[in-house]
């Protein structure tokens, strides 16, 4: 997460999906409110996603792989 507060975060992440991004949260589709909230249960870990993007590099997928839910 950083230093980006959940309610910061979650748009990014909305934005990024109103263009089109997918998410998925330990392999599952998921959407934006899920994976801040599943993310910031734990807040002293921080989740690195992969970054997945297309043949032209255009990103069109962000996974959250080993959310731990506490």
């Amino acid at each position: 997460m950083g230093t980006l507060k959940p309610e910061a975060w979650e748009a990014m992440l909305a934005q990024m999906e109103r263009e089109g991004v997918g998410f998925y949260l330990d392999g599952k589709p998921s959407h934006p409110e899920e994976i801040v909230h599943r993310c910031c249960v734990c807040e002293d870990t921080v989740y690195m996603p992969d970054f997945v993007t297309d043949e032209t590099g255009r990103l069109k997928e962000v996974r959250y792989e080993e959310v731990k839910d506490w």
